[in-house]
Parts: C-alpha cells; sequence; structure tokens
C-alpha cells in the first residue's frame, strides 16, 4: 500500500491569511510571571507566555515544518462541531455551554514513575518551551474530519523535562473532574473523569503535542482549554481535553471509551480504514466545511501519517491491537 506523505517542509502561510477574522475578541492581556513557590520543582524563566483571556493572541508562536500542505477549516468550522462530553453529546453542546467555564487559574499533576512529580500551575508547566504552530490533520471516529492550526509544545519535551524512569512504559491522562463547571459530566454516558494513554513511544513522537492554542489564539472552551492532547494519527477520542493530570506508568492504563466500548474503541486507536467500527465503516470520511451533500474521500491510513508512525507499530496486529 502507498501511503500519502502529509509533511510540508516550510510552512510561510500565516494563520491570519488563511482564514481572516474581523476581530479578535480582546487586545492582548499577558499574564505576570507565576511564583515559582507554587509549584513542586521550579522552572526556569518563560521561554512561551501564556494570556489568560479567550480569544487573545498568542505571542512568539513558530511555524512548524511538521504540518499538512491541506488548508485548514475555518475557525468558526473548528470552534462549533466538537466532540466534548463533559459539555454535552451534541457536536454544538460545547460551544453553548462551556462559554461560562473558567480555565484559570489551573495546575496539572504530573505524577508515577518519574523522577520530577508534584503539581505545577500551567504557567510554570509551559514557560520552558517555545510553542509552535502545527497544521494536523483531525479525524473523528464517526467518519468526519477537520484540519487545524494547533498551537502548542511537543509533548516529547515535558517528558523529558520530568525524567521518567526506565520502567515508565506508558503515559496516562486525566480530564478535570467538577460537575458544577462540567454539565456534561451530570450524565452517565461515561464514567468520568474522562481517562486517556499513549504508550511511552507514541507520547515521545515528534508529532505528538499538548495544545494550548488554535488560530494563533488561546484554546477556546469548547476545544479543550486550557490544555490538551493532540496525537494526529489517532481518531480523536485519543485527544484528551481540560488536562489536569499527567501520570507515568508501568501497567498499561485504562481509558475512558475503552471501558465504556471496548469492543468499539481499543487502546490504540490508530486510524485504520481497514477496520471498520463495529456499527459503521471507516473506509471514507466527511471533510468538514464541504457541506452535508459533498462527496466522501478515502480515509487514509494513520490519518495520513503513515510515513511518520507505521515504524511504531512494527510486529504489532493493528486489526487486533486497534
Amino acid at each position: 500500500m502507498t501511503y500519502r506523505k502529509k509533511i510540508l517542509k516550510d510552512i510561510k502561510i500565516l494563520s491570519s491569511e488563511i482564514t481572516p477574522r474581523s476581530a479578535y475578541l480582546n487586545r492582548r492581556e499577558l499574564l505576570r510571571t507565576s511564583a515559582a513557590a507554587a509549584a513542586a520543582v521550579a522552572f526556569p524563566a518563560s521561554s512561551a507566555t501564556l494570556p489568560n483571556q479567550r480569544g487573545t493572541k498568542l505571542d512568539g508562536v513558530n511555524k512548524s515544518p511538521l504540518s499538512t500542505d491541506t488548508a485548514p477549516n475555518s475557525y468558526e468550522d473548528i470552534t462549533s462541531y466538537n466532540n466534548f462530553y463533559e459539555f454535552g453529546t451534541g457536536k454544538d453542546d460545547p460551544v453553548r455551554n462551556a462559554q461560562e467555564f473558567e480555565p484559570r487559574p489551573w495546575s496539572l499533576e504530573i505524577t508515577g514513575e518519574a523522577e520530577e512529580t508534584g503539581t505545577f500551575n500551567l504557567e510554570d508547566f509551559i514557560s520552558p518551551h517555545t510553542l509552535e504552530e502545527r497544521i494536523y490533520r483531525f479525524r473523528c471516529v464517526e467518519a468526519w474530519s477537520m484540519v487545524i492550526p494547533w498551537v502548542g509544545i511537543p509533548l516529547a519535551d515535558i517528558i523529558k523535562r520530568h525524567k521518567p524512569l526506565s520502567s515508565a512504559k506508558y503515559v496516562a491522562f486525566e480530564t478535570l473532574h467538577d460537575p458544577s463547571r462540567m454539565p456534561g459530566q451530570r450524565s452517565r454516558v461515561l464514567q468520568w473523569p474522562y481517562r486517556e494513554g499513549l504508550t511511552i513511544a507514541e507520547a515521545m513522537h515528534p508529532l505528538t503535542i499538548l495544545a494550548v492554542g488554535l488560530y494563533g489564539e488561546v484554546l477556546p472552551n469548547q476545544n479543550g482549554a486550557p490544555i490538551r492532547l493532540i496525537v494526529p494519527w489517532k481518531y480523536g477520542f485519543k485527544g484528551i481535553k481540560s488536562i489536569v493530570k499527567i501520570h507515568f506508568t508501568e501497567q498499561q492504563p485504562e481509558t475512558s471509551w475503552n471501558i465504556s466500548a471496548a469492543r468499539e474503541y481499543g487502546f490504540y486507536a490508530n486510524v485504520n480504514p481497514a477496520v471498520s467500527h463495529p456499527r459503521w465503516s471507516q473506509a471514507r470520511e466527511r471533510a468538514i466545511g464541504t457541506g452535508l451533500f459533498a462527496s466522501r474521500i478515502d480515509t487514509l491510513p494513520f490519518n495520513g501519517y503513515a510515513d511518520q508512525v507505521a515504524d511504531l507499530y512494527s510486529g504489532l496486529d493493528l486489526r487486533r491491537n486497534f
């Protein structure tokens, strides 16, 4: 099988030139440097500065060569058609129900098989790193897709800083559990809090990022503010949102959709058009923004990133380990 290469070596198109917006919601407002005493481990001076007000522009964002050459969807597409069950199961529920959610202040807990563990303010967690814009294809298990200009940092940079032990074979993630702020968590559609996981090799891959923005702005609430996982060769449910905990572990972690429906949602969740979901085919997809009656397109193995990631699964039966 021939895989289409999706990497563009030199991105020169600015986000504002791709889909211009009439105006940003507010003038940029930079956070003051957080006190190092609030973190268990002191981090060095900031390389990335995160505004705390939604809609504000992120400064110092570098273009990444690890971007698709496909034009991104519009900001409106990306922020109005979402899966975020913490705010409802409908595609337009998150944009309606997440507007009052306040994602600051925010902290992340690092636990498990690593030398550097503790609880960190989001700003201290992100500050040593340089933000990158990466235009990635995003494929949902329901057979729809988008192309999104995420802004974030390589997860590998975080992992290296916290120095996992040789016993750490997996990285587990957990979403905030707060039904008072996330009304979807009052339902029993999933076991809360939402959990996800990667192998350490997947987590260390250069394509895997923690996103804090899109289209050059602070990440909107409905897209997983203030920080979420992006693994572009996997189905979208692997992209856990509003992360509060990262755990290094020797054992394969439980994941929310695998707990809920193990027959339908495997741990690996690599995009594999040759393996149908039990209730529908995965062979073709509808690109959001092309209209309800637009022709579907063929789904690419590993979402088009096979040249970069297929070697991670050498010798693994991807029909059994789906």
